[in-house]
């Protein structure tokens, strides 16, 4: 898939849905030209193309990651709870960060 432009805007968008209640929870964060490239670096460090994990265990989380430039989607992933973890934990706390919204310690929430 294509990687976003250097001098093009982009947009990251975390979706969570599942859990004990099924709710849905979004983030999405825009990154400021001058911390694209920090931006760049975690998207790409990424595995877009690795197989999906079928999740085991009932009420688990369900996340959706989504690689925005304009109204195309330039890389999409669909992970378990159990996949939530390093470049994507990174991508996934960074934009929470972004948004003003940290995930308590220890915990996929």
């Amino acid at each position: 898939m294509p990687q976003p432009d250097t001098d093009e805007q982009f947009a990251i968008v975390v979706v969570r849905s599942g859990g004990i209640a099924g709710l849905s929870k979004q983030w999405r964060a825009e990154p400021d030209p001058e911390r694209a490239p920090h931006w760049r670096e975690l998207v790409e460090s990424c595995p877009w193309d690795a197989p999906p994990i079928v999740p085991t265990g009932a009420d688990r989380y369900q996340w959706r990651i989504e690689v925005q430039r304009g109204d195309t989607a330039v890389h999409q992933a669909r992970l378990s709870d159990q996949q939530v973890e390093g470049p994507w934990r990174s991508l996934i706390d960074e934009v929470r960060r972004a948004t003003g919204q940290d995930r308590p310690s220890g915990r996929n929430s």
